[in-house]
């Protein structure tokens, strides 16, 4: 009968209530544990991308005759993971929507621990078959680092309730910020122990610094061994199980061990979910309801990451071409290694770690569209602070008191980079996709930004551009990001079926999305 399909189609929209449970249930124990097993997960996925930096300039002195890596070598070194993370993204982001978020997440985790330790294990014969085996093995641990995107950020979103979703997110992803300092400390540390301890290490510092880079890397398996278990122990997302498997009952027995509370399906809601009105990924309705969005969190987290790993993969050139490290022909290979983990760590505690610290702090305050384009804006600022004095005078920076200041605009930059687009836009392509290709559109979204990266480490090696001119591009990057941003939602305090309209009182009855959130909410 005509009048009975607005009333299902109504119905297919109405909020679960295990999912009404997650959305208003208080903090408790489990969010934190969720927060430590997908965190952890990021926690070896910096490690493992970051940690190459240290190494590359000590592979250079090592199986090189001028102690340096030729560019072809350099850029295959530095990009060849993030070519990984883009297909990973893309594959497991997809695959985390058709078989289940948990099912997926182990063996992205199983793939990043056999291939840390094996690029630990490069084959020795010679420096092309080192090179060689360590960019396939580096392939695909960042083939499994890309599957950890997409899934950790829709596990994370789909358990937090709507009023701390903001700020759960942003821990998990936070753990990148503890991955690259621990990368560091690991470097001093190793480094700091052979110089100090092997016997012989004065009439073969090259010998031994074989071993350094390659214990660097291996360690990146460590924190993913020690969560492997307890990843394999939680339970599928109540927002998967209910909404894409349509199984409400399993939903709701799962969320009531997990959250203590009890939680019963009630007998019309397995009927509400009706697979009309339900859209396909390539379909006219999603490009109107979703395309926008789509493209926009693609080209700022394009942008954002253009920008991010350039300043973090060659920090080392960059001080380095400032005086600030010095010249590695005046120091021995582990002497270089232990100045470069050092500088890295620095601006790690003084910029990186305060700035993902606010984030957390303020992201369900002031929202995920504000802080976007505050930290746009203020990495603009101070890389404009940075650039303009050296076109005045190019040797401003290389003075003790120019290597302060300059720490001090570089740590502000990665200060702003973190509490700013780098956290969110991770978050938000998690939150503003419907349930049913919200993994997919995240895996999109972030492999745009990967795409970024590896267009800025090609450029950066391959231009060979001063670093005046590199801020000032970098700062038309961020305009562009800039602009994007405002065509975003703003979703803090809202539940996620309500971003997405996936409500009932969200949407008339021809499917058009009646919520309109102002850019800046009160």
């Amino acid at each position: 009968m005509p009048w009975r399909q607005p009333t299902q189609a109504l119905m297919a929209r109405k909020q679960l209530k295990v999912l009404h449970a997650l959305d208003v249930a208080t903090t408790q124990l489990y969010h934190f544990t969720a927060i430590m097993i997908a965190g952890m997960g990021f926690f070896t996925d910096a490690y493992d991308l970051f940690s190459i930096s240290l190494v590359t300039d000590l592979l250079g002195r090592i199986y090189y005759d001028d102690a340096v890596l030729p560019v072809p070598v350099s850029a295959a070194i530095n990009s060849v993971a993030l070519c990984g993370t883009v297909l990973g993204q893309l594959f497991f982001g997809w695959l985390g929507d058709k078989m289940g978020r948990r099912h997926i997440y182990g063996v992205t985790l199983k793939l990043m621990v056999v291939c840390s330790i094996a690029s630990g294990l490069s084959f020795h014969h010679s420096r092309a078959s080192i090179v060689t085996t360590l960019c396939l093995f580096r392939f695909w641990l960042g083939f499994g680092i890309g599957g950890d995107y997409p899934l950790s950020a829709t596990i994370m979103s789909e358990y937090a309730s709507k009023k701390t979703r903001g700020a759960f997110i942003a821990a998990v992803f936070a753990m990148q910020g503890l991955g690259n300092l621990a990368a560091a400390i690991v470097a001093i540390t190793i480094s700091q122990l052979f110089k100090k301890y092997a016997p012989g290490y004065e009439n073969d510092p090259h010998w031994y610094a074989d071993y350094v880079w390659r214990i660097i890397l291996m360690l990146g398996a460590v924190p993913a061994i020690l969560t492997y278990y307890w990843r394999m122990r939680m339970p599928e997302t109540a927002r998967f199980t209910a909404l894409i498997a349509k199984n409400i009952k399993q939903a709701a027995s799962d969320m009531t061990l997990v959250l203590n509370i009890d939680i019963t399906a009630e007998n019309g809601e397995a009927d509400a979910l009706i697979r009309e009105h339900e859209f396909g990924f390539f379909t006219m309705e999603f490009l109107r309801l979703h395309g926008l969005h789509l493209v926009s969190t693609t080209l700022c987290w394009f942008m954002l990451d253009l920008s991010f790993y350039q300043l973090n993969l060659f920090m080392k050139d960059i001080c380095a071409d400032i005086g600030w490290i010095g010249s590695g022909s005046t120091m021995t290979p582990l002497e270089q290694t232990y100045k470069i983990a050092r500088t890295q760590a620095l601006i790690t505690v003084a910029g990186t770690l305060p700035g993902f610290f606010f984030a957390i702090k303020s992201m369900d305050n002031l929202g995920r569209v504000k802080m976007q384009l505050v930290g746009f804006t203020m990495m603009s600022v101070f890389m404009l602070g940075l650039a303009i004095p050296q076109v005045i005078s190019t040797s401003i920076w290389y003075s003790h008191y120019g290597h302060i200041c300059f720490a001090v605009m570089y740590s502000a930059i990665m200060f702003f980079t973190n509490f700013g687009p780098n956290t969110t836009t991770f978050i938000l392509p998690a939150e503003i996709f419907p349930a049913r290709m919200r993994s997919t559109c995240h895996g999109i979204a972030g492999a745009g930004g990967k795409g970024g990266a590896i267009i800025g480490v090609l450029w950066f090696l391959y231009a060979k551009r001063s670093l005046s001119t590199t801020l000032f591009m970098l700062v038309g990057c961020n305009i562009v990001g800039l602009v994007f941003t405002f065509t975003l939602p703003e979703t803090k305090w809202r539940s996620l079926e309500e971003v997405t309209g996936e409500r009932e009182n969200d949407k008339d009855q021809s499917g058009v999305s009646l919520v309109r959130t102002p850019l800046f909410s009160v």
